[in-house]
């Protein structure tokens, strides 16, 4: 509940003082560069050391991977349909390719699963939905943005982009006895930070005619990412012969709203900033409903 009453708190405080004005419209700017440069990778040099590996959770990881690569094929030829300029794919790809596996899955998780299944969900999350973000995610803004797509610049932009680079770090510290402890209080702290402040964010931005005004994108983009992409999953589930509480707690966690780091990419790349915004607000409030009916249904 507490995770919940975050989650909205943190959303009605940025909407709240971008209303009264009570920070300067540039605010946004300087809190997505907290959260890419120094409260996300902060999470993930504390995170991933701490992940138990077992080779059955190999699912787990790879089910953000069938939402994200499945959105680079499915939202482009919805986009060219529907005659989208190429920002508008963009923005769409990526707040509907990734989703919020950290504070709205790992929450949901335990609720509807139990503490048990929390590991798993955290597999997804970190060697899923992270890593399609510190890959898939950069190269997305980079070329729906107009920059360079020559293969020496996306890699230069992969390998510099900070969470990346804790992701690298993190996992060579997994192979040692961790951090001192006064480090990983210090890192855990700096972690702590990300999911307030990337909401209050969101909030900030949040315009809730802009919802109804890009009806047409929030549609197809929340169809995709709520509905399709986790029935993909499901699939491939089956396919492989996938069962139990594993298959579950996966296709759960792709089941989950759009991530909020991915749309603060999104809006930092200049990818149609009030749908990416508008797609955070619609697809986490319907994620309430449609998580817990996926999970009925399962």
């Amino acid at each position: 509940m507490s995770s919940f009453a975050l989650l909205l708190g943190a959303l009605l405080l940025g909407y709240l003082f971008a209303r009264r004005q009570w920070m300067p419209a540039h605010a946004p700017s300087v809190l997505n560069a907290w959260v890419i440069r120094i409260a996300l990778p902060a999470l993930v040099l504390v995170q991933i050391p701490r992940i138990d590996f077992a080779p059955e959770l190999a699912f787990a990881a790879l089910g953000p991977w069938i939402v994200a690569l499945g959105a680079c094929v499915v939202i482009p030829l919805i986009g060219r349909l529907l005659r989208w300029d190429r920002p508008r794919i963009g923005a769409v790809l990526l707040t509907c390719g990734l989703g919020n596996t950290a504070f709205m899955g790992l929450p949901m998780t335990q609720a509807l699963f139990g503490p048990q299944a929390v590991g798993t969900a955290v597999i997804a999350d970190q060697l899923g939905s992270f890593m399609a973000l510190s890959t898939v995610g950069v190269i997305v803004a980079a070329v729906f943005s107009g920059q360079s797509v020559r293969g020496g610049a996306i890699t230069k932009r992969v390998l510099l982009f900070p969470p990346f680079g804790a992701l690298v770090l993190a996992l060579l510290v997994a192979l040692t006895p961790g951090w001192p402890s006064w480090l990983e209080t210090v890192l855990d702290r700096l972690g702590e930070t990300l999911t307030p402040v990337a909401l209050f964010t969101v909030g900030f931005q949040m315009r809730f005619g802009d919802a109804w005004r890009l009806r047409q994108p929030i549609l197809a983009g929340l169809s995709w990412k709520l509905l399709l992409a986790p029935l993909c999953v499901l699939g491939f589930g089956l396919a492989l012969g996938i069962d139990g509480e594993l298959r579950d707690v996966t296709i759960t966690q792709t089941a989950m709203a759009p991530m909020i780091t991915a749309g603060i990419m999104a809006a930092d790349a200049r990818l149609e900033p009030p749908l990416a915004t508008a797609m955070l607000a619609v697809g986490i409030t319907l994620s309430l409903l449609t998580v817990p009916l996926w999970f009925l249904l399962l």
